[in-house]
């Protein structure tokens, strides 16, 4: 199946366990890829026939700048059900990053990897 990937979504949100993090917010990043027929398009050359990305960024982001949840797994599940609303995508896997968790004496980043149907 053909797919699109866009990387590097990056958002102000306030998803976290702790109230602070509901509170004050933090930087997310959100790859996405998509996947569906991708054949009508490439032979008609025609946006109509293709899921336009600039709105599925514009729904991440949006998502990101506007949930409070408890838990970047429920995030990332919003996430995939709105680009999922989309009529020409069959799949999606959403990669969603958590840039800087605020756990004492820890540098890395949290990721959620979903894929849905």
């Amino acid at each position: 199946m053909d797919s699109i990937e866009i990387k590097g979504i990056r958002s102000y949100g306030y998803t976290g366990y702790l109230q602070e993090e509901r509170v004050l917010g933090q930087w997310f990043e959100v790859n996405v890829r998509l996947w569906f027929d991708l054949c009508v398009a490439g032979h008609s050359d025609a946006i109509a026939d293709t899921v336009d990305y600039r709105g599925t960024i514009a729904t991440v982001e949006h998502i990101v700048k506007t949930a409070k949840f408890a838990l970047v797994e429920r995030l990332a599940e919003a996430i995939a059900q709105a680009i999922l609303e989309q009529s020409q995508v069959e799949r999606v896997q959403i990669q969603l990053i958590k840039l800087a968790p605020p756990i004492p004496d820890f540098s890395g980043q949290i990721k959620i990897d979903i894929t849905r149907p």
